[in-house]
């Protein structure tokens, strides 16, 4: 009997793997004019460091133009050329000191500092690659100037892709300040009737990750637009409303994932509407008739009802209305307080950051803040040694290569140094042919004009936005008299790929415990702070806590998900000491799905559980976190056995069933 074909590994199979976006044509025209006109802007006036630096700092600034608000660009991007700023000004002030080894300890100063704030989320972790990357350029290259006076054409740099993120944004169908909010909320509804689709099918589970994630965006849009604006008009406080009546949709639609059935294709119809009415400002229309198969089906129903009422106002609610009063939701017909009647605070709060548990998980000083700060600063310093020894003049090739392999949470160090010398070879190869065909001081601003142009849609391979990259930088280096980079940029590239695999593998750095155990705890201490919440309201009681834990578990599990994946692609010898992670953040994720079930079916009279049940659930949560968090712990006991099925709520059995599926890899951990 043949064998079945072995699957490739994943940390093999890695590299290959391709995003499929939507081609981001307003960035690419934003790239374009960028680096391109800056660096011939400099070498036209007779200042080509200026130039130079002014292309540096917007090829810094594209890489992290991603789609979104204005607003969000302005945080994405702006926090991260602040940080770039002051990188440029640290290396520039080392470099007046002059090239030796004290640079070593220097840099390794500011490489943990950088790899510390990995744990502080992706802007902040952007801001603290870019700070470093700045710094070793600032303290390498030769160009002339004063630290503080380089540090402003850097910062000039990205402002001005920041000025263009500003005037050159996507048209929406719907004008006015709130397009981009606008749209991210209609994303909700999009990605909720999706969910709704792929209810009872094999992309359930999926799609409910892509619905938290749309929620996630849409939070954020309007945290930002809160932060910006201290009184905010009343089409935001609308938008806001509405987006709460998405909120309240979203808790129904997942006990309708969880009941698994499969819905009549009418069911999405309404979803579809909302996000409709939301980008051409037209009213949703009829609604599909209610029903109530289920308690489920009735609680998204009746959402959907709030929501219509939500839609069809001009205006928000006024003070009295949002405490639930008569001028609340006039045409519903509930019998308990809609999700909707306490929008206003309820969802101040959701979109409020996150709370003090998630904060200690994302501490700098944290075990995974600082194996993240080790593993960044050794490499970085490793790198600088070598450099110093073989090649002291262009010593800041190499360790400038290592900054964008070696930070942890951007993927797996085999696959980026993979890509990583795959697209360095090819850009040297492009801009050599380049160099060969064309002539006169423009070419290169040419070249660098076109990497611009492709930086944004190269964010769908590591490998092509490091051919972007590499055309770039090569520009500058050629600019700024070094023509004959070419070639070390390649031997430089193999050395930083062979330093990132071996000091970024050695055990104590690549332990996937201490790097991904945390998020898990942290994501687990969410979930069980959930459930309690769940079992705890009463019939009546303002939910808007409930709203909030919620959105914060899934937030965490989010976060720990991309963790997990990514320690799954990593070539490690200690994996089979390690639980399955992503199986761990599978099961915590079905734990909140199932709560978020048994919280609709209590709130539609099923019978509540007793303080001991509750109790026993919460505490199981709470001993499976901390035996990932410390093994020496004993796991948590067996739960399936001790909870007897609850009339009228089956979903609390379903938790119980998952917290037993959990205890053995948290056992295992």
């Amino acid at each position: 009997m043949p064998r079945a074909p072995r699957a490739v590994p994943s940390w093999l199979a890695h590299p290959l793997r391709w995003q499929r976006l939507p081609v981001p044509w307003a960035a690419v025209l934003r790239g374009a004019l960028c680096a391109g006109p800056l660096l011939a802007a400099g070498v036209a006036t007779g200042h080509p460091a200026a130039g130079v630096l002014a292309g540096l700092g917007s090829m810094l600034a594209g890489v992290n133009d991603r789609p979104g608000t204005r607003r969000r660009g302005i945080v994405h991007i702006g926090l991260p050329a602040l940080a770039s700023a002051l990188g440029m000004l640290m290396g520039a002030t080392l470099q007046t000191v002059g090239a030796g080894w004290w640079v070593v300890p220097a840099l390794f100063a500011v490489g943990f500092v950088s790899g510390a704030g990995s744990v502080a989320g992706p802007v902040r972790s952007n801001a603290g690659m870019q700070m470093l990357a700045s710094t070793i350029l600032g303290a390498g290259m030769p160009l002339s100037g004063a630290p503080w006076l380089k540090a402003l054409y850097l910062l000039a740099g990205c402002l001005w892709l920041l000025l263009l993120r500003l005037v050159f944004h996507p048209p929406r169908p719907v004008g006015g300040p709130l397009s981009g909010e606008r749209a991210a909320v209609a994303t909700v509804f999009d990605a909720l009737a999706d969910a709704l689709e792929a209810v009872g099918g094999p992309g359930a589970e999926a799609a409910r990750r892509r619905l938290t994630a749309a929620l996630d965006r849409a939070d954020e849009a309007l945290r930002l637009r809160r932060l910006l604006r201290r009184r905010p008009r009343a089409e935001e406080r609308l938008l806001t409303e509405r987006l709460a009546a998405g909120t309240a949709l979203c808790e129904a639609s997942v006990a309708l994932l969880w009941e698994a059935q499969p819905l009549p294709d009418r069911v999405a119809e309404g979803p579809r509407r909302f996000a409709d009415a939301l980008r051409t400002g037209r009213a949703p229309g009829r609604l599909p008739a209610p029903e109530t198969s289920s308690p489920a089906r009735g609680a998204f129903d009746r959402a959907l009802l709030d929501a219509a009422v939500v839609f069809a106002r001009t205006e928000p609610v006024d003070a009295a209305g949002a405490d639930g009063g008569p001028a609340a939701i006039s045409g519903a017909t509930t019998q308990e307080p809609s999700p909707v009647r306490r929008l206003p605070s309820a969802l101040h709060r959701m979109i409020a950051p996150l709370g003090s548990r998630t904060r200690r998980g994302r501490s700098v000083l944290a075990p995974a803040g600082r194996d993240y700060g080790l593993r960044v600063g050794l490499c970085i310093a490793v790198s600088a040694a070598a450099a110093l020894a073989l090649r002291a003049e262009h010593w800041y090739w190499l360790p400038a290569t290592v900054t964008f392999l070696v930070k942890p949470d951007l993927g797996p160090l085999f696959s980026r140094t993979v890509n990583r010398f795959a697209g360095t070879v090819a850009g040297v190869l492009v801009f050599a042919a380049a160099g060969a065909l064309l002539d006169g001081w423009w070419w290169p601003a040419l070249i660098a004009g076109a990497g611009g142009a492709l930086l944004p849609f190269a964010t769908r391979h590591f490998a092509l936005q490091t051919v972007a990259i590499t055309l770039m930088v090569l520009s500058f280096v050629h600019v700024s008299g070094d023509p004959q980079a070419a070639l070390e940029r390649i031997v430089d590239t193999s050395a930083a790929c062979a330093i990132v695999l071996v000091v970024g593998h050695l055990p104590q750095l690549a332990d996937p415990r201490r790097r991904i155990g945390q998020r898990v705890t942290a994501a687990l201490r969410a979930t069980g702070a959930y459930l309690g919440e769940v079992l705890k309201t009463e019939p009546g009681h303002d939910r808007g806590e409930r709203l909030v834990l919620r959105r914060e578990a899934y937030r965490v599990l989010g976060e720990a998900r991309a963790a997990a994946e990514t320690a799954a692609a990593e070539l490690v010898a200690a994996r089979g000491r390690n639980p399955d992670w992503l199986t761990v953040v599978t099961a915590a994720e079905r734990i909140v799905d199932a709560a978020t079930a048994c919280a609709v079916r209590l709130d539609h009279g099923a019978r509540r559980p007793t303080r001991q049940e509750a109790r026993r659930l919460s505490e199981a949560l709470t001993a499976m976190a901390d035996a990932l968090e410390d093994p020496g712990r004993p796991g948590p006991p067996a739960l399936a056995a001790q909870i007897p099925p609850v009339p009228g709520c089956a979903t609390l059995t379903d938790v119980a069933a998952e917290l037993e599926h959990l205890r053995g890899f948290a056992g295992a951990a």
